[in-house]
């Protein structure tokens, strides 16, 4: 039956009960025709009349709870349409309020905390709402999200249950319904009505009706929430994807590229849209031998790969080096596998800084380059006492003459490579290799209380390695050191431009090192007066002619060194 014939029914009946009501009445002032009619007529016309007004009660009754129920299969329908959990809630507000025909309302969620806090509401503003001298009837509220039961009061003045809550007294509440939220079975959250003016508004049946609202709103608001939260964290897990700096690739089953973050974009010098749906090893074919291996070995043991070191030559970039991890993907059972996880690092720089560290380290012991303070190195150098110790190869200008370069490099490495890991086992800084001469010193960057000890005990281990080395070569290849150590102030720090430095020492120390050291006997050590006089307890020595060096005026005196005591 549509609306409009609901309604045309109701109207009738009206009409034929005011219609009955009519004739009893006329009949009742006709008396004549009263008196042939048979006696129960009257009361039957009277009886008929009160027939209709109940049914026609009953009809416009049924029309109002069909208009509600109508009302509200179309407004579920309107809820469900969102996914917008502020548009789901305004629906949701809307709604209540046509439904209830309430003077206002609001809605309140159940936080991560467990406590109601307002979303919405009509008929009052928000400000109002945060207000504290807006007090609601706490005890109406708590009820309901604790219970999960609704409420409903015809006259909460009246109310034993309410009348003394300050909310009804101060805002003069008279029909208040409120329903819980639920979403199987456990409560979301409250909606709340009211009506400041008329009593009885709200009945048993507003609260059925609500209430069989709610939980098709519930579920809406739910979805809706569930919708944001999802939301939410996929816009979160794509902020903190595209800040990852190392390069990020899944792949599915057929190893094709499902995703790459801007990282990964840029280290395989790639856009998006070329990768997308791509074979993986199409996005880097010269990395394919050992790309594959990593991924083959992942997949046979399905477990993951971590810091495996990927390295390949590209053409006009040279050599490449990746830090690769590679993961299986499981599919939402944990069981299957979909494909593969991978995190790529270009560590093609680090890796050449490093091999320049390892140099480095090779020029200075560890130790002293754990124990560096770079705040210390100050540009342009400081004044510090140092111990220094030089060594040349006798002859070898002369060899140089008549051989090849590559036996050249060979022997004269292997000659200065030994001289200078004598140096470093003392923990000296070896300076520089000037041709096929060798340059330490001692106590610079870091303080070396007994610096010219070590000196001394690092030429005589150098004299001694290279004697050691000399009767392994054949007897054209047979050279000496001339070594000489001499001790005295030096400026130490930092000499060159912005784009090379050099830690070095410079000074009339180091020129009367070098001094010494042109004027030595092959195959001895040579030390200074000041070098004596600070380790004399130590060492044994032969005392020497003094020694005219070229700056000087004053002879040098100099001793042979021979060993320590």
């Amino acid at each position: 039956m549509s609306t409009t014939g609901s309604l045309s029914l109701g109207k009738i009946m009206t009409e034929v009960s005011r219609m009955a009501d009519d004739v009893k009445n006329a009949l009742t002032s006709q008396k004549d025709i009263a008196v042939r009619l048979p006696a129960q007529v009257v009361t039957q016309l009277g009886a008929l009349h009160q027939t209709l007004e109940k049914l026609a009660g009953q009809v416009n009754a049924q029309e109002g709870e069909l208009a509600r129920l109508r009302a509200l299969a179309s407004t579920s329908e309107v809820i469900n349409s969102s996914l917008d959990l502020d548009t789901v809630l305004s629906e949701v507000m809307d709604t209540i309020i046509k439904l209830t025909s309430a003077e206002r309302g609001f809605l309140m969620l159940i936080d991560s905390q467990g406590e109601l806090q307002f979303r919405i509401a009509r008929g009052m503003e928000r400000e109002v709402l945060d207000k504290n001298d807006f007090k609601v009837s706490r005890t109406i509220l708590n009820s309901v999200a604790s219970d999960g039961q609704p409420v409903v009061t015809t006259n909460a003045a009246a109310d034993p249950r309410f009348s003394a809550q300050e909310s009804v007294i101060g805002y003069n509440l008279r029909s208040i319904v409120c329903v819980p939220l639920k979403v199987k079975g456990r409560v979301t959250g409250v909606i709340y009505v009211d009506n400041r003016i008329r009593a009885g508004l709200f009945t048993e049946k507003e609260r059925d009706l609500l209430a069989a609202f709610s939980n098709q709103a519930a579920i809406a608001i739910e979805n809706a929430r569930q919708f944001q939260e999802v939301n939410e964290l996929k816009e979160l897990l794509d902020n903190v994807f595209a800040s990852i700096a190392s390069g990020v690739i899944t792949t599915n089953f057929e190893d094709k590229i499902t995703l790459a973050n801007s990282a990964a974009t840029q280290i395989l010098g790639r856009a998006w849209a070329e990768l997308e749906g791509q074979p993986l090893l199409a996005a880097v074919p010269e990395a394919n031998s050992e790309l594959t291996s990593a991924m083959t070995r992942v997949k046979q043991s399905r477990t993951a790969l971590k810091g495996h070191e990927l390295n390949y030559e590209v053409p006009g970039r040279g050599s490449i080096s990746w830090n690769v991890n590679v993961a299986p993907l499981r599919d939402s059972s944990g069981q299957g596998q979909e494909g593969l996880a991978i995190v790529l690092d270009d560590v093609t720089e680090q890796k050449r800084l490093r091999n320049k560290f390892e140099v480095f380290t090779r020029m200075v012991p560890p130790q002293v380059v754990e124990r560096l303070n770079v705040d210390s190195l100050q540009l342009g150098g400081i004044r510090k006492e140092v111990s220094i110790v030089f060594a040349d190869i006798q002859g070898f200008t002369t060899l140089s003459e008549t051989l090849d370069p590559e036996i050249l490099i060979e022997k004269l490495n292997q000659y200065v490579g030994t001289a200078a890991e004598a140096m470093l086992l003392h923990e000296a800084t070896v300076d520089k290799f000037i041709g096929d001469a060798v340059m330490a010193f001692f106590n610079a960057p870091d303080d070396q209380p007994d610096h010219t000890l070590r000196a001394v005990r690092a030429a005589l281990q150098m004299r001694d390695d290279i004697t050691d080395l000399r009767e392994t070569m054949e007897p054209p290849f047979r050279l000496n050191f001339r070594v000489a150590v001499h001790r005295g102030d030096a400026v130490v720090g930092l000499v060159g431009t912005k784009d090379r430095l050099d830690y070095t020492i410079i000074g009339d120390t180091v020129n009367t090192a070098k001094r010494i050291q042109d004027n030595g006997i092959p195959g001895k050590v040579i030390i200074s007066d000041k070098v004596y006089e600070e380790v004399k307890d130590h060492v044994l020595v032969n005392p020497l002619e003094p020694m005219i060096v070229k700056g000087r005026v004053q002879p040098v005196t100099v001793y042979e060194l021979v060993g320590l005591k």
